[in-house]
């Protein structure tokens, strides 16, 4: 009986699979195509997970502009950052990027991709999935892949721009 059984053990430890679900959450939101391809059993453990952490974007694009709000929202963001890596920013020197007058450099603060998912979950997805009630992805499977023949599949966000712009 496989009662309490409730997720895919993926050949892994526990660590190694929240790290690795993380990675594929971030990849999916960061992606320019909104769409990444991986195994089908991976891609079936992802939705889910994906799933959850876009409802809190959506959760807080539906708040009004109170003070309450802005915590609420703070609140929402804080949970959504537990769905992809650490959100620190990284310190770089951009010296051959950016030359000022007389040789000066500039010093830029880069984000990871952590802190970049959940910005563009909040400012982006929440608003378009604000009337939405779920199902913001799908998955279509490719075939077996030639190597090991694993059941490969494309897990997407719907609705996205790619998808609009050939309906009309």
């Amino acid at each position: 009986m496989r009662h309490l059984k409730a997720h895919r053990k993926l050949g892994r430890t526990s660590e190694h699979r929240s790290s690795m679900l993380r990675n594929l959450a971030t990849s999916l939101i960061n992606a320019e195509k909104e769409h990444i391809v991986t195994t089908i059993a991976k891609a079936k453990e992802l939705r889910p997970f994906v799933e959850k952490a876009i409802t809190l974007a959506r959760k807080a694009a539906a708040l009004n502009g109170s003070d309450d709000s802005k915590l609420r929202e703070v609140h929402l963001r804080r949970q959504a950052a537990r769905y992809f890596h650490a959100g620190n920013s990284t310190f770089k020197i951009a010296s051959s990027r950016f030359r000022g007058k007389k040789g000066e450099t500039k010093d830029t603060i880069e984000r990871t991709a952590g802190v970049a998912a959940v910005k563009r979950l909040f400012d982006e997805l929440g608003a378009r999935y604000k009337d939405r009630n779920g199902g913001y992805t799908r998955i279509i499977k490719l075939g077996r892949r030639s190597g090991d023949n694993a059941e490969m599949a494309v897990i997407e966000l719907v609705d996205n721009p790619r998808e609009m712009a050939a309906k009309g």
